[in-house]
C-alpha cells in the first residue's frame, strides 16, 4: 500500500514536470493564432503568407517526430528530453529576434523540431510511469500542459505582444522553457525503462500494419479538422465584431474548453478509445455543419467556437492511446517510434487543415473555411466507424 502511495506521487510529480514543458511547448504552437495580425503589420506581409507560421511548425514537427525519434532511439530518456528542451529554447529565442520574416520560420521549424521529438518521447515516459489502466489519464496530463497554454499561455502570450510586441512574448515562452528543463532535470527520475535499441525498418514495418495506417490517417483527420477556422480565429473574431481586447478574453474562455475536453476526453477513452473518438467525430461533424451556417453572427458564431473547442481536443489522448495500444500489440519494439509518427500524423493534419482553411479564405471568404472541417471530421468519423466493425 506504502510502496503504491509513493509510487503514484513520483508519477504525479513526472506527470507534472511534462505538463510544464507541454505547456511551453503549447504556447509557442498556437501563439501565432493571437499575433498573426501584429506578424502582418511587423513585416508588411498578408495574412495567408503569415499562416505560414502555423504550417510551417506542423510541417516542422511533422519531419522532425519520426526523424529525430528514429536518430534518438539509443539515447537515454530522460538525458533526450534535456536536450529537447535546450533545442527548443533556441528556437524562440531565434524568433524573437528575427530580423526577416524568414529568419523567423526558421526559428519556428527549429522549436518545432524540439515539439515534435518531445511529444514522441514524453509520451512514452508519461504512459510507463502509471498502471496500464491509468495510461490514457496520464497521456491527458501530460497533454493538459498544451490545454492550459491554450487557456492562459496564448491569451497572455496574446496580451504581452499587443501591449509591448510579439517579440516580448516569444521571449517569455523562452524563459518558460528555461523553467521547463529544470523542471525535467528535478522532477523526471533517472530509472525510466530504458528504451529498446529498435530494429532497422521501423518505419517500414509499421506502415505495413493496416491499423496503425488507418489510426495514422484518423488522426491527422481528427485533429486538423478545427484548423480551418482556429489557424484564423482572431481575423474572425475581429470580423464578426469584438475588439482586440475582447479576443483575448475569449481565447481564455475557448482555452478552458479546450482544457475541459482534453481532461474528459481522457477518462473516455481509458477502455475504449474507439467507440468515444466515435461519437466525438460525429459531433463535431454536426458543429462544423453548423458553424457554416452560423459563424459569421457575433453571438451564434462565438458559441459554436466554444463547443468546437471542447470537443476538438477531447480526441486527443484517445487517437495517441489507440496507435499505441495497436503498436504494443503487433510491433512492441517499435512503440517510441509508433508514437513519433502519431505525432506527425497530428501535424500533417494542421497543414492540411491550415492549408485547407487559407484556401477557403482566398476564394470563398473567411467564413466559408469550416467546409474543410466538415471533409475532416465525416471522413475521420467514417474511418473509425469502418475500423470498429472490421478486422484490419
Amino acid at each position: 500500500m506504502e510502496n503504491t502511495v509513493v509510487k503514484t506521487t513520483r508519477a504525479s510529480w513526472t506527470l507534472l514536470a511534462l505538463a510544464l514543458s507541454a505547456f511551453a511547448i503549447g504556447m509557442t504552437e498556437f501563439i501565432s493564432v493571437g499575433v498573426m495580425p501584429l506578424i502582418v503589420k511587423s513585416f508588411g506581409i498578408n495574412l495567408e503568407t503569415a499562416g505560414l507560421t502555423v504550417s510551417i511548425y506542423a510541417a516542422g514537427i511533422t519531419v522532425g517526430a519520426p526523424l529525430l525519434t528514429s536518430i534518438t532511439a539509443k539515447i537515454a530518456r530522460k538525458k533526450l528530453l534535456l536536450m529537447v528542451m535546450v533545442t527548443f529554447i533556441i528556437g524562440n529565442l531565434l524568433t524573437a529576434v528575427a530580423p526577416t520574416f524568414v529568419i523567423l520560420l526558421v526559428g519556428r521549424v527549429i522549436a518545432a523540431f524540439a515539439h515534435g521529438l518531445f511529444m514522441a518521447v514524453a509520451t512514452v515516459i508519461a504512459a510507463s510511469v502509471v498502471e496500464e489502466n491509468r495510461r490514457a489519464s496520464a497521456i491527458a496530463m501530460m497533454f493538459t500542459g498544451l490545454t492550459v497554454a491554450t487557456v492562459t499561455g496564448v491569451p497572455l502570450g496574446t496580451f504581452i505582444a499587443q501591449h509591448a510586441s510579439w517579440r516580448v512574448a516569444f521571449t517569455v515562452i523562452a524563459a518558460l522553457g528555461i523553467l521547463a528543463l529544470i523542471g525535467n532535470a528535478i522532477l523526471v527520475p533517472n530509472n525510466l525503462p530504458q528504451p529498446v535499441a529498435g530494429k532497422k525498418g521501423a518505419i517500414g514495418r509499421l506502415i505495413r500494419e493496416p491499423q496503425i495506417v488507418i489510426g495514422f490517417i484518423i488522426t491527422g483527420l481528427g485533429y486538423g479538422a478545427s484548423f480551418p477556422v482556429y489557424t484564423y480565429m482572431s481575423a474572425i473574431l475581429i470580423q464578426q465584431g469584438w475588439s482586440a481586447s475582447a479576443s483575448v478574453v475569449i481565447l481564455l474562455v475557448y482555452g478552458l474548453a479546450v482544457a475541459i475536453g482534453n481532461t474528459l476526453g481522457g477518462r473516455f477513452a481509458n477502455h475504449r478509445p474507439l467507440t468515444a473518438l466515435t461519437w466525438m467525430f460525429a459531433s463535431l461533424t454536426g458543429i462544423m455543419i453548423l458553424m457554416l451556417i452560423g459563424l459569421s453572427n457575433q453571438i451564434v458564431g462565438l458559441i459554436l467556437i466554444f463547443a468546437m473547442g471542447f470537443l476538438a481536443f477531447m480526441n486527443v489522448p484517445g487517437l495517441q492511446l489507440f496507435t499505441m495500444q495497436v503498436a504494443e500489440s503487433r510491433l512492441p519494439d517499435d512503440t517510441q517510434i509508433a508514437s513519433a509518427l502519431n505525432i506527425a500524423a497530428f501535424n500533417v493534419g494542421i497543414m492540411i487543415g491550415s492549408f485547407g482553411g487559407g484556401q477557403l479564405l482566398t476564394h470563398l471568404g473567411l467564413f466559408k473555411t469550416p467546409i474543410a472541417g466538415i471533409i475532416m471530421w465525416a471522413a475521420a468519423l467514417i474511418l473509425t466507424l469502418w475500423l470498429r466493425r472490421s478486422k484490419v
